[in-house]
């Protein structure tokens, strides 16, 4: 290969302000997608032994330079200072529901979420990571969301298939009966009823597991 083209392909990625899909890379350096995925992956191995502050990754279907992993928090540091434009607990959650149930609609996010999410939906637009993608084909067609490259750009993923499997988050079935049964009232404890004694009453008839008759309980019930 021209010794030209590795540097080519690090210009052009460089350069970029998103990540560069493999065949545009082909078509302007005139090789085939095989040739070009070869370089680049050479030119990742080079930057990492080296041990170069920055790395040459694939994300949202193409490639580009990020800071490596490790020095996270002299970027942040850089980067962070003085500013406070951070997602809420709210719009995470809110973001989170979208990636793992997309397309969705802000009546179903709300469902889930259980509060109106109108506000939450327009700030994550604003930012760039979610946008319309569909029409649902029922009644008022409601606008369907699905996240963007540029959420997948910020998460460091490659494809919405790298996402961690949602059940890594949900509780095993123990856990689950352990709640219920935590939970759960017991009839037994609860002492039966048995009539007035003092006043000479005759014990309520009781059902087969020692509660009182409900067709006796609504008769003796005189609205007084």
């Amino acid at each position: 290969m021209n010794p030209e083209i590795p540097r080519a392909l690090e210009a052009i990625v460089l350069v970029a302000d998103s990540p560069v899909e493999s065949p545009l890379l082909a078509q302007l350096v005139e090789l085939s997608v095989e040739e070009v995925e070869e370089a680049l992956a050479a030119l990742a191995l080079g930057y990492a032994e080296q041990q170069r502050g920055f790395q040459l990754v694939r994300v949202a279907g193409g490639w580009r330079f990020q800071t490596c992993n490790d020095l996270a928090p002299y970027v942040e540091r850089f980067v962070l200072e003085g500013q406070s434009a951070k997602l809420s607990a709210a719009a995470l959650e809110t973001l989170a529901i979208i990636a793992y149930k997309q397309p969705i609609s802000r009546a179903q996010i709300a469902t889930i979420r259980g509060v109106s999410v109108d506000g939450v939906v327009r700030t994550l637009e604003q930012r760039g990571y979610i946008g319309e993608v569909a029409r649902d084909p029922g009644p008022g067609q409601a606008v369907l969301f699905g996240t963007t490259p540029e959420f997948l750009v910020k998460m460091g993923l490659d494809s919405l298939s790298q996402l961690p499997a949602i059940a890594e988050f949900v509780p095993g079935a123990d856990v689950v009966e352990a709640l219920e049964h935590g939970l759960r009232i017991e009839i037994t404890d609860v002492p039966a009823f048995t009539g007035d004694e003092s006043s000479g009453s005759e014990p309520a008839p009781l059902e087969a597991d020692g509660r009182p008759a409900l067709g006796d309980l609504l008769d003796g019930d005189t609205g007084a």
